[in-house]
């Protein structure tokens, strides 16, 4: 007789999604259309959030459909045991890919679609969680800033495992800003949370709120969709001469400056990354010289998932990049600099088969120079 398969229980965070919630006393629905009747400007802002399209999202779908795909990957997109179809209770002799799964009889078709919604981070024991706890509320409300801190988004934004050997999830984000100078007298809410006094609910008063935009990369989900860029990157081109004698050297200089991210950039995502492009053209509209130089990190996916390096800016870092031409003679000669930030390669976008419409990246710098040589 062979042996039975043994049960492991689900140990790590990220193998286990928010318990079912009720809907708190005072409310009709758990989803965030239903919150944005009341807060209204809360809703907007959320709608232009990548949070919004965590599920929806292309890159995130053609990744879910692969063999190698795990369950796990869902409770980071769909936090709320409410959006998932099943309820995973263990795993067959600790394997991801052998969930033991049960229907579950609160799944919420509709829910599903608003990814990471107002109750993902304020429902919890089925009532709603603020950071004031206002007795005016129509609904069940509790005060819990503490739970509404950092540690909330680094719940899901420093995911950080090997799955199987092919398979890690890598998403320092966390440990980035713990690491950093900000650490002690800055969190991501400060940043990606802007404070402002304005009326929560129309007609109950101005108090301090935030946004709920959580602005990030600015590359939006959907060429449809405006995504809010918050962009931690300074750019300083330096002194540049315009007008040379034959002969003479191009000397160009553009600094970079994480001044203001208090994690790495870029970040989140390992397949995110800079270009820095400098392309130099004479008065025929013929390349003379291009250079491009790239921020961010390098993986091996097959058939070991591994860093192989990682050149990311740390906070306040500055990094300087030249461009050099020489053997000049007189002509007119344009120098471009742009600098573009992308969510992936075209190599990747390809092999997800996402689509022309697909935006993978968006420009944060560009300067054109019109260069006379005499």
């Amino acid at each position: 007789m062979g042996c039975r398969p043994k049960v492991h229980p689900l140990t790590n965070s990220w193998e286990k999604a928010i318990p079912n919630q009720e809907i708190p006393r005072g409310l009709n629905s758990l989803s965030a259309e239903h919150c944005g009747t009341c807060h209204v400007q809360h809703y907007e802002e959320w709608k232009l959030s990548t949070h919004a399209h965590a599920w929806t999202d292309l890159q995130f779908q053609a990744e879910l459909k692969k063999e190698s795909s795990p369950y796990l990957c869902i409770n980071c997109h769909i936090p709320l045991q409410n959006q998932q179809e099943f309820i995973v209770t263990g795993l067959v002799d600790g394997d991801v890919y052998q969930p033991v799964k049960q229907p579950n009889p609160k799944y919420d078709h509709a829910l599903k679609q608003e990814g990471i919604n107002c109750a993902s981070c304020h429902v919890r024991n089925n009532v709603i969680v603020g950071p004031t706890g206002s007795t005016k509320a129509p609904h069940a409300t509790v005060k819990d800033p503490e739970f509404l801190s950092e540690s909330l988004c680094i719940s899901c934004h420093n995911a950080t495992a090997v799955v199987t050997p092919s398979l890690a999830c890598s998403f320092e984000t966390g440990d980035e800003w713990k690491a950093g100078p900000y650490a002690d007298h800055k969190t991501c809410i400060d940043c990606h949370m802007e404070s402002v006094t304005r009326e929560v609910v129309e007609g109950y008063g101005k108090r301090a709120s935030r946004r709920h935009y959580f602005p990030g990369s600015g590359i939006p989900k959907f060429d449809t969709v405006k995504s809010i860029s918050l962009n931690g990157m300074g750019y300083y081109p330096g002194d540049f001469k315009l007008s040379y004698q034959a002969q003479d050297s191009l000397h160009y200089q553009l600094t970079l400056v994480n001044e203001s991210a208090g994690h790495k950039l870029p970040s989140g995502d390992p397949e995110r990354f800079y270009l820095i492009n400098f392309k130099l053209t004479n008065s025929a509209d013929s390349i003379l010289m291009e250079k491009t130089e790239r921020i961010g990190e390098q993986w091996q996916w097959y058939p070991e998932a591994k860093k192989l390096s990682d050149n990311n800016m740390l906070p306040l870092e500055r990094r300087t990049y030249q461009f050099d031409y020489q053997s000049m003679k007189s002509d007119e000669l344009r120098l471009d600099v742009i600098v573009t930030k992308h969510r992936m390669n075209q190599e990747s976008a390809d092999y997800n088969k996402l689509g022309e419409d697909y935006p993978l990246f968006i420009t944060e710098f560009e300067k054109t120079y019109n260069i006379l040589i005499e």
